[in-house]
């Protein structure tokens, strides 16, 4: 069965997006402060956190890869954007060209993005992600709903306890939070379980997603779908690497 493997990149939105009640509500904490200083110091904290949340941040690149096959696309939104092309699944983008065997495909904006993104996900009963379960598809789903984009697949936050049709390996590698924060399943991220299982990093090029606001600012969207296949190249191979190894274990 054919599994699709994914990750996304997220960027907060302007803070001009919020109304004034809105942002009153976001930094409330930080004006719960005592001084001047400390009030700043807990805004920037909650400024950094906007990229997390789906009413404040939105998606700037998908990029997936069939587990099997090893081709796939990358959807990024660009400003650079050219003229609409068909390509091969139908969906439209802007000039997409390909690097070993990954489609990279420009996109106008989120919208389009997303319309894209639910196109590829119908043909796949079965998805694999690093900590999607928490992150990557509660934020797909809700920017979907705000932005009125239709969801092809609604199945992928059922029955935790299962690895079909959603194998989230942060899930697996914790064996499902066993002995929590702490003990020795305690949940590590990408990059450390990389590095211990003689995976390439996807970090190991300089760039993480700490940068993707800095790099979208600057125009730098090729770096920021490079960075986000890279995350994904990484997925596929902890996943084989599970399949192989600790596939099964209870």
């Amino acid at each position: 069965m054919p599994r699709l493997v994914f990750d996304i990149e997220t960027s907060a939105l302007p803070l001009e997006h919020f109304d004034a009640s809105q942002q009153e509500y976001l930094f409330r904490e930080a004006e719960r402060q005592a001084t001047d200083e400390d009030k700043a110091r807990k805004r920037a904290e909650i400024s950094q956190q906007f990229n997390l949340w789906p009413f404040t941040a939105q998606v700037v690149c998908i990029a997936m890869i069939n587990a099997d096959s090893g081709k796939g696309q990358v959807l990024y939104q660009a400003d650079d954007f050219e003229e609409p092309v068909e390509g091969e699944d139908g969906a439209e983008g802007g000039e997409s060209d390909s690097v070993g065997g990954i489609e990279f495909a420009p996109q106008v904006d989120e919208t389009e993005l997303l319309a894209a993104f639910w196109d590829v996900a119908k043909r796949y009963d079965s998805i694999v992600t690093f900590n999607g379960r928490g992150f990557d598809v509660p934020f797909l789903y809700l920017r979907s709903a705000i932005l009125n984009v239709p969801i092809s697949r609604r199945d992928w936050l059922g029955y935790r306890y299962q690895t079909e049709p959603h194998c989230d390996l942060a899930e697996q590698f914790t064996f499902y939070s066993v002995s929590g924060k702490d003990g020795a399943a305690r949940k590590f991220n990408l990059d450390f379980y990389c590095k211990a299982f003689g995976i390439e990093s996807p970090k190991s090029h300089g760039v993480t997603g700490l940068d993707v606001n800095d790099l979208l600012a600057a125009g730098e969207y090729r770096k920021i779908a490079e960075y986000c296949v890279r995350d994904v190249r990484a997925t596929v191979s902890l996943y084989k690497l599970w399949a192989e190894r600790l596939r099964g274990v209870k």
